[in-house]
C-alpha cells in the first residue's frame, strides 16, 4: 500500500472525547468503513503480514467483526466470531478480562478443528486485555494463534507487552 492511502484511511478516523465515558477518546471507525478505498486498503495492509499464514480469521465483537469479515473475504478464509458473554447459543469457551474502563468476558463456539491457524483481528489495541482474552480463548479450543492484527494501537498503554506482537495499522 501506498503511504499516501494509508494517510489517507488513517484521516477518515474520527476521534470523540468522552465517549463511552468522561475522559476516554473514542476512535471512530465509522467514516473509513464507509470508504471503499479506504477499507481496502486497511484490509490488505492487515492481511499483508501473515498472507498465507492462516485459515480463518476470527473477530472480537463489535468493531472486530466488521474488519475480520473484510479481512476473510479478501484472503478467501472463513471467519469465526468472539462474542461478548451470553451471544452465543453454543459457547464452547469463556475467557473474562479487564477493560481500561471495567470488565468483560468473551465467548466462543468450538466449530474450527483442533490446530486451525487462526488470526486474530481487532479494531483497537489499548491495554491488550482484550486481545490476551481473545489468545487465551483460542489456545482452549485447541486452535493456533497465527498473529494479531488491529487497525489501531493506542501507543503508551502497553498493550503490546500485555498480549504482543500485535499488527498495528496504525498507531495512535
Amino acid at each position: 500500500m501506498t503511504s499516501e492511502a494509508l494517510a489517507r484511511a488513517e484521516s477518515l478516523i474520527a476521534t470523540i472525547p468522552d465517549f463511552p465515558e468522561p475522559g476516554i477518546l473514542f476512535r471512530d471507525i465509522s467514516p473509513l468503513l464507509a470508504d471503499a478505498a479506504a477499507l481496502q486498503t486497511v484490509v490488505e495492509e492487515l492481511i499483508a503480514p501473515f498472507r498465507g499464514e492462516f485459515d480463518v480469521v476470527a473477530g472480537v465483537e463489535a468493531r472486530g467483526f466488521l474488519l475480520a469479515g473484510a479481512v476473510a473475504i479478501a484472503a478467501g478464509v472463513g471467519m469465526a466470531p468472539i462474542r461478548k458473554a451470553g451471544k452465543l447459543p453454543r459457547p464452547a469457551a469463556s475467557v473474562e478480562y479487564a477493560l481500561e474502563y471495567g470488565t468483560a468476558a468473551i465467548e466462543m463456539s468450538d466449530d474450527l478443528p483442533r490446530g486451525t491457524r487462526v488470526l486474530l483481528v481487532d479494531d483497537i489495541l489499548a491495554t491488550g486485555g482484550t486481545l490476551r482474552a481473545g489468545h487465551q480463548i483460542l489456545g482452549e479450543l485447541g486452535l493456533t494463534l497465527a498473529g494479531t492484527a488491529v487497525l489501531m494501537e493506542l501507543a503508551g498503554l502497553g498493550g503490546q507487552g500485555v498480549c504482543g506482537p500485535v499488527h498495528a495499522v496504525f498507531r495512535v
